[in-house]
Formats: structure tokens, C-alpha cells, sequence
């Protein structure tokens, strides 16, 4: 699907939802206007990882309060190159009815694949059933967006990485595309799927200084429809 004119944009997303995401990372994007897009392993509610400890279950209460998108990342982080076909999708559905079930709404019907592995059967497959369906394969989103794959960048470590970033933020910005960034927790001491609020809040502030927003994964695919609905209205008439 065409991009359109919606770019330059900027999403930030965070995988597994761990705390620390929810509360500095996700204070850090709404502090410069934007809102952030966290997909979920709703088995992991209640526990504690590698990546600290994980969204507790008034958590997603707050988060879709304070505007922020929760969407799908399976149920059991399975990963779709690993698990049966009819397991892996077994477990997205389970994943979907247990965030209905804690909300008391749908998610927002985006997906990330664990792991960013992805099979060509399971991308044929989930596409239909959702908005978009995002990797871990770096650059950029556009001129063509392929909403079953989704490019992302991730951003982990430290303020020593924020060069790496803002370049892709400018490149962003001269191409007038969709970057997405990709990380974990978020804390001085992160886990290295994770990031620092420093590194963060700098990638963050200089997003917000060179795109025309900041959005979730599924405003952005709602521009894009949009979009691309007027136009076929308008080669329609």
C-alpha cells in the first residue's frame, strides 16, 4: 500500500510491555506529544525477566487511558518459525481474547511477530486478519508499505547510539516515511533488548523536531487507509 503524503512520521513501539516501558518510556514519548504502541505477550503479565519486571494487570488499564495503543504479540511469545502453524495462530487468538478479557475492549488489531521471525505461510495468513503485522528487519516504511511486514529499527543501549538513530530520523525526514523503533525496557541499567531514558529521550525530542508526528502503529495505519480510500474515490470520479 502507498504511503501517500502521510510522512514524515515517527512510531515508537515496545515489545512484551515489561514496566519500565509502560512508565519512563511511555511518560518520555507522551511528554513530546506522541503516544506509543506496546505489544503484548499476555503471558507474561505478572512476571519477571531478563527484561525486569513485566505490565502488571491494572497496567493495561492506564495505558489505554493515557491514549497508548496495546496490541498483539501472542500469548506465549512463540516464535512463527518454531511452533506449528495452527499452534503459533492458536496462540495469537488467545493472546487477543485474553486483552479483551483485561480491558474490556478489542486491541487494536496490530500484530509484531516474537522474535521477528516470520514465515511466508504465517505472513499470507495473518494479513488478512490484521491492521499490520510488524517485523525486527530494519529501514524504512515507505514509498510502498507492506502492512503484513513492517520495517523497524531497533533501539537498545545507551546515549552512545543516539547518532545511529538520528540519522535514520533525517533520512525519515528527506524520504517523507514511516520509521518505526523498536526496544524493551527502559532503565539506567537496561537489559541489551532494552534502552536508557537518556538514549530515549534524546531519539524522542529529535523525532519530534523532524516529523509531522509522533503515532501509534494503528493511527498511522488508519492515515494510510484513509489516505489510500480518497484517492480511489478520487481515480473513481
Amino acid at each position: 500500500m502507498a504511503l501517500q503524503d502521510v510522512g514524515p512520521i515517527v512510531s515508537f513501539t515496545f515489545d512484551d510491555c515489561p514496566r519500565s516501558a509502560l512508565t519512563s518510556g511511555g511518560e518520555i514519548v507522551e511528554r513530546f506529544g506522541g503516544r506509543a504502541t506496546y505489544y503484548v505477550a499476555m503471558g507474561l503479565m505478572g512476571t519477571s525477566n531478563e527484561l525486569g519486571e513485566q505490565f502488571r494487570p491494572g497496567d493495561l488499564h492506564s495505558a489505554v487511558e493515557r491514549g497508548y495503543e496495546v496490541a498483539n504479540h501472542s500469548f506465549s511469545h512463540f516464535s512463527a518459525r518454531k511452533t506449528p502453524l495452527r499452534e503459533f495462530m492458536w496462540d495469537v487468538d488467545r493472546c487477543e481474547r485474553e486483552i479483551v478479557e483485561h480491558i474490556g475492549m478489542n486491541p487494536s488489531n496490530n500484530f509484531a511477530y516474537p522474535y521477528g521471525e516470520v514465515t511466508l505461510k504465517v505472513k499470507r495468513i495473518l494479513g488478512p486478519l490484521m491492521g499490520s503485522c510488524r517485523g525486527t528487519c530494519g529501514g524504512l516504511n515507505g514509498p510502498d508499505v507492506d502492512l503484513n511486514l513492517l520495517r523497524a529499527n531497533r533501539l537498545y543501549g545507551g546515549y552512545d547510539m543516539a547518532d545511529a538513530a538520528k540519522r535514520l530520523v533525517l533520512e525519515n525526514e528527506r524520504r517523507r516515511g514511516w520509521l518505526i523503533f523498536y526496544s524493551h525496557d527502559v532503565r539506567s541499567t537496561p537489559s541489551r533488548f532494552g534502552c536508557t531514558p537518556e538514549l530515549l529521550e534524546d531519539v524522542v525530542s529529535f523525532a519530534s523536531d523532524h516529523s509531522v508526528g509522533l503515532l501509534t502503529i494503528g493511527e498511522v495505519v488508519t492515515r494510510i487507509c484513509s489516505a489510500s480510500e480518497a484517492t480511489e474515490d478520487l481515480v473513481a470520479r
